[in-house]
């Protein structure tokens, strides 16, 4: 990384609380932290610090999934009634997996972003202290009607992944975490990462941290999320362990190439207005001027994660922030500054 470049990166992240990550054709460009990992007892976050992600995680199911679809355990068009064995209610027993994957399967969303502000809204009646699975989250959605058809639309849901994790669970008989940790962690040599309890974390996690107008100071968000992550997200990593998944990834290490392009490409449109923003299985897939970007992200309140990889430049960017700060407009600004010009 030239000079310039490197004060150019000074000047974007100034403020920044976080990590940031860099790397292009395997090399390391860039790698710092940013701000407090402990903000009252002054703990500097450093490059091992572990960060939620919330949604990011997604990406980690889905992968799970697909290499299930590859052991012939399930496939694409099978049925979410083939599994779960609870009373569905109101929700479509001939939802298929493909749909789950692909956030067109018209599920009842536990919490609906077109309609909620804000995640935190979810524990004003129902204590989040309760979320240490995926089956405490049923009782959010199961007696909801169904959002659409389904296979009508594209509208982002996070219930759908929490259903898929339950189906992992169904067919494994152990948590997704677990199965996760054998089938992705393990083999990547991602150490640092793993769905940690909020009152019982492992060292070196930063607390997460929001602004509170009211009494004017940062407050954590210990009451404003799952206290465990579920399928739908809430996985603790490193900008490190999140290399080596991209790595094993690309690699073919996790699933074969052919599943993986499928990973990757386009499977449904998410924007009436961009032709090239879609979504793949568990990552969103966007074009930057000529160049093929795909990438896995995720927000709560404190929480902010963003990790993308640029296929003609064989780059990747990951930034993540313990404090919520805006890591899609410092991603803009990345591209902008590092990413060959037209």
């Amino acid at each position: 990384m030239t000079e310039k470049e490197v004060d150019i990166l000074n000047q974007i992240t100034e403020g920044f609380r976080g990590c940031i990550f860099i790397q292009k054709e395997g090399k390391t460009l860039f790698s710092k932290s940013y701000g407090y990992a402990h903000l009252a007892d002054k703990i500097e976050n450093t490059i091992e610090t572990k960060f939620a992600t919330a949604s990011a995680g997604k990406v980690f199911v889905a992968v799970g999934i697909l290499s299930l679809i590859e052991q012939g355990k399930l496939s694409f068009q099978s049925k979410i009634k083939d599994f779960l064995k609870f009373d569905l209610q109101k929700i479509d027993p001939q939802i298929t997996i493909l749909q789950l994957l692909t956030h067109t399967s018209g599920i009842p969303d536990y919490f609906d972003e077109s309609i909620m502000e804000e995640y935190e809204e979810l524990w004003i009646d129902f204590p989040n202290y309760k979320i240490r699975k995926n089956e405490d989250l049923l009782s959010l959605f199961i007696q909801k009607p169904m959002m659409y058809e389904k296979g009508e639309k594209f509208q982002y849901n996070n219930t759908g992944y929490v259903i898929l994790a339950m189906i992992v669970e169904a067919i494994q008989e152990k948590t997704f975490d677990l199965f996760l940790n054998k089938t992705i962690f393990q083999p990547c040599k991602m150490k640092s990462t793993g769905y940690f309890e909020l009152d019982m974390l492992p060292d070196k996690c930063a607390q997460n941290y929001i602004y509170d107008e009211k009494r004017n100071g940062y407050r954590t968000n210990i009451y404003s999320v799952d206290v465990k992550g579920t399928g739908a997200g809430g996985v603790f990593t490193t900008i490190l362990d999140i290399e080596l998944f991209w790595k094993n990834l690309l690699a073919g290490n996790l699933i074969s190439k052919t599943m993986l392009e499928e990973m990757l490409k386009k499977q449904v449109q998410v924007s009436a207005n961009d032709n090239t923003a879609g979504y793949g299985y568990g990552v969103w897939t966007r074009m930057f001027k000529e160049l093929h970007t795909i990438n896995f992200q995720g927000s709560d309140p404190g929480v902010s994660f963003y990790s993308e990889y640029c296929m003609e430049e064989e780059s990747i960017i990951t930034v993540v922030s313990n404090y919520g700060d805006d890591v899609w407009k410092l991603m803009r600004e990345l591209r902008e500054n590092l990413y060959q010009q037209e």
